[in-house]
């Protein structure tokens, strides 16, 4: 794809998506990232995070994913978008509220890419998991059962729309800036952990790389 255009990034704050805008730039796209909360300016010299963002490529929006208008703001002049976001503890439901904010907005402006990430829990109908991503998705199931059925409800979201998305499910999130050997399927989660590095390198891949448009693959590390 190329570098010159601008990708609309959410979650670029957390712990994965400040892996996540750090090879974007180093790939050279131009970003705009939604923060609710930007660094202040004495913290320049000592945060790495606010060193990026002080970056040329990078234009700062400050807002919420789950307020349609800030979205809008985000998307605006921008030609893909890749979510990292994840649920916030003890707050509102993010994932189907953004990804129904984001593919509104993705059709008012004409963009066509969408790339968002998900835990192993999601079910498609494509699916034929083993034992192991079974027994994961039941104890998500049962213990965050309202960020199950959130989740669930923006791949429905995404089924329903014909724009070019594609939800990568992730197993355990290892942060870490090392690449280790990966693999992806639509059908099984085979690997228990996939690196922060890893996950970066997938989702720009996922720019122009077709395999997995409207489709939801398991993206992990083999073993290492």
């Amino acid at each position: 794809m190329d570098q010159n255009i601008k990708i609309a990034v959410l979650g670029g704050g957390g712990r994965t998506g400040k892996y996540l805008v750090s090879y974007l730039l180093s790939k050279g796209y131009h970003l705009k990232i939604l923060l609710r909360n930007i660094p202040e300016t004495d913290t320049v010299l000592t945060d790495e995070f606010s060193l990026t963002l002080n970056n040329p490529r990078v234009e700062i929006v400050k807002g919420d994913a789950v307020v349609y208008k800030d979205i809008q703001k985000l998307l605006s002049g921008c030609q893909a978008v890749i979510s990292t976001i994840g649920q916030r503890p003890g707050e509102p439901m993010v994932a189907s509220t953004a990804t129904e904010h984001v593919l509104r907005a993705m059709q008012e402006f004409d963009i066509q890419r969408y790339i968002l990430v998900a835990g192993v829990n999601v079910d498609t109908p494509f699916d034929n998991k083993s034992e192991k991503t079974r027994a994961a998705t039941n104890w998500m199931k049962q213990n965050f059962p309202a960020i199950h059925d959130d989740r669930a409800k923006a791949y429905d979201l995404l089924v329903k729309n014909q724009l070019d998305w594609t939800l990568v499910r992730l197993p355990m999130i290892e942060y870490t800036g090392e690449n280790f050997p990966t693999d992806s399927n639509t059908k099984d989660c085979l690997g228990q952990q996939i690196s922060t590095a890893d996950i970066a390198f997938f989702l720009e891949e996922q720019l122009t790389d077709k395999k997995y448009i409207r489709k939801a693959p398991f993206l992990y590390n083999l073993k290492h």
